[in-house]
């Protein structure tokens, strides 16, 4: 134990030396996390949109208010040319274009149903998906508006009901996105910092010919392994401190759960990531060939955790694939305990299998590092 002591004091005392890796390590995920959790988002807000009123009629008028009593509408003028506002879409100075057409009010009393033309720049699906439905909802309430306010009622029109809806929004009252994203967040910040740092680790002493200096002592490997990544593994935790520390005090996340069950998952998902990283060291020769690889592996991870893109939405291919990702189940236990306060047997099934990814890769990790006596 004496040596493992004497390794982990060299290692805590090489990082704070430092100073470029205190930043790394203390300030620039403090950073990430504010400006991320601020940016990373679905929401869609200020979309511009353009009205073609070609009826110029109270009605027409009415309509386009409702789009200007909107939050998420930016209503730029009205243009009389439909080739004008194409133009303006053409060249990214509109969102949706909306065309009234001719005899909208009358048509509006005497018939049961008006066509209006809606054209919205769709380069980003789920974004204009997204409009599609604020747009619908506008011109549902608009509608039915009209229908309450006409005095024209045949015998064969239905009078639209009276039914008041209440919805019951669990876990998010207020729909703040951030909530869902900050849990999320702060994952991919606890994971790529000890992964980058246990992957040049080893790396490290290998350009500057320590290791093989090492590797002749009568240091086993066993000490050698714990002692060079215990320290990362306890900055990961530290990490993660901060990090709920500021999602409770300025994104006022909910932390419902027990607060001990994330340190313990996060304890036994630090072994698997340092595994990962220790696995990488073994097989670079360069810091930059073990960033790179790194990088590589921690990129398929992020875009198959579910947190930018929701898994089921995946094809089925890749939905399996994201079974063997550990990002997944760190995400889905944060989320689970801080925001639903799920209870351990709620994440025993996620426990069991990052545990078992430990195991397997650390084995793994300390099987491929050749030392020589």
């Amino acid at each position: 134990m004496k040596t493992i002591g004497f390794i982990i004091q060299k290692e805590f005392k090489q990082i704070f030396r430092d100073k470029n890796m205190l930043k790394l390590i203390f300030i620039l995920p403090i950073i990430q996390l504010l400006i991320l959790s601020n940016a990373a988002t679905f929401d869609v807000k200020n979309i511009d949109i353009i009205f073609v009123d070609n009826d110029q009629s109270k009605a027409s008028r009415e309509l386009e208010q409702s789009f200007k009593s909107s939050n998420y509408f930016n209503v730029r003028s009205s243009f009389f040319s439909e080739k004008l506002a194409v133009e303006e879409m053409q060249k990214g100075n509109t969102d949706v274009i909306i065309n009234i057409p001719n005899h909208f009010d009358r048509d509006l009393q005497k018939e049961d149903k008006i066509s209006i033309a809606v054209t919205i720049n769709a380069i980003d699906a789920a974004t204009a998906g997204i409009e599609n439905v604020y747009i619908n909802q506008i011109l549902n309430t608009y509608n039915k508006n009209i229908l309450a306010q006409s005095k024209y009622f045949t015998e064969n029109k239905e009078i639209a009901q009276n039914i008041l809806v209440i919805p019951s929004f669990w876990y998010n009252k207020n729909l703040n996105y951030k909530i869902f994203m900050v849990p999320g967040i702060l994952v991919l910040l606890v994971t790529m910092l000890t992964l980058f740092l246990s992957s040049m680790n080893i790396v490290k002493e290998k350009e500057l010919g320590t290791l093989e200096q090492i590797n002749v002592t009568p240091i086993k490997k066993y000490q050698f392994i714990i002692g060079k990544l215990f320290p990362f593994w306890v900055l990961g935790l530290v990490i993660l401190t901060v990090g709920l520390i500021i999602s409770k005090v300025i994104f006022d996340v909910p932390m419902i759960g027990n607060m001990a069950l994330i340190y313990l998952f996060t304890s036994v998902y630090l072994l698997l990531v340092l595994g990962i990283g220790l696995f990488i060291s073994n097989h670079s020769d360069t810091q930059q060939q073990a960033m790179f690889i790194a990088w590589f592996i921690i990129v398929i991870f992020i875009l198959m955790s579910g947190l930018f893109t929701p898994i089921e939405s995946m094809p089925k291919w890749a939905q399996n694939s994201t079974l063997i990702n550990p990002i997944r189940y760190f995400v889905e236990v944060m989320r689970m305990v801080m925001l639903k306060g799920s209870g351990f047997l709620d994440i025993l099934p996620q426990f069991i299998i990052i545990s078992s990814y430990a195991f397997v890769m650390n084995a793994l990790a300390v099987w491929s590092y050749k030392k020589s006596n």
